[in-house]
């Protein structure tokens, strides 16, 4: 489940990828701001969360970050579908 089937290694996390910093860097910016600011950060957030998310769905390195992938797409899809 947790093995990189190329490498043998066994794979948990890795480095952030571009989609990942996105997400993270929005999320921390979006913090201490309010209105329409707070508003785009938070699509932004949300933006580079989804675009990792199925990422890993497509090209993960292993079963365990497929499914890692598909719970966070998940659960972005039923926040996002009760207004969150």
């Amino acid at each position: 489940m947790f093995r990189d089937p190329a490498t043998g290694k066994i794979v948990i996390a890795q480095l952030p990828n571009l989609a990942l910093v996105v997400w993270i860097v929005a999320s921390i910016a979006a913090l201490p701001t309010t209105g329409t600011p707070h508003t785009l950060l938070g699509y932004a957030a949300t933006a580079g969360l989804v675009v990792w998310a199925g990422d890993e769905l497509l090209r993960g390195v292993n079963p365990f970050r497929r499914l890692l992938g598909v719970a966070v797409l998940a659960w972005e899809v039923y926040s996002l579908a009760r207004g969150g």
